[in-house]
C-alpha cells in the first residue's frame, strides 16, 4: 500500500472537501501516512475507505455510526481471515497424521490373511 496522494488529489478522488477528511482523521475514521514533515499521504486503500465512509453517511448514518461499522467489518474480516489460517493449519495437520499412518498401513494383498484357506469346508 503505497501513500502517494496529497490530500486535495484524495479529496477530489473521494469526492469530498479536503476538511471532510481532517474531520474524519479526528474521529478515527482515517489514518493517512505522514511524510517526514507531516503532510498527509493517502494510498488506494484510504481512497476506498473514503468512499466507503461516504456510502454509509449517504445512507443516513452519522459519523459514530460510521466509525463502528467500520470497527465490525474490521472485526469480521480479522475473524475471517484468521479463521482461514485455523482450517488452512487443520488441514495440513489432518494430511501429516494421514500421511503418517498412510505409511504404517499394510495393503490387504500383502498381509497374511489367517483366515484363508482355513475351515473350509467341502462340499
Amino acid at each position: 500500500m503505497r501513500a502517494v496522494y496529497v490530500i486535495s488529489v484524495a479529496a477530489e478522488l473521494a469526492g469530498v472537501h479536503p476538511q471532510t477528511l481532517r474531520i474524519y482523521e479526528r474521529k478515527g475514521l482515517l489514518e493517512p501516512s505522514r511524510t517526514g514533515g507531516g503532510s498527509r499521504r493517502y494510498s488506494d486503500e484510504d481512497i476506498e475507505r473514503l468512499r466507503h465512509i461516504q456510502e454509509l453517511t449517504c445512507a443516513g448514518l452519522n459519523l459514530e455510526g460510521v466509525r463502528r461499522v467500520l470497527e465490525l467489518e474490521d472485526k469480521v474480516k480479522y475473524l475471517t481471515d484468521e479463521l482461514e489460517r485455523s482450517r488452512a493449519e487443520t488441514y495440513r495437520k489432518v494430511e501429516e497424521v494421514r500421511r503418517h499412518y498412510q505409511r504404517e498401513l499394510v495393503p490387504l494383498h500383502q498381509a497374511a490373511l489367517p483366515w484363508k484357506g482355513r475351515g473350509r469346508r467341502s462340499s
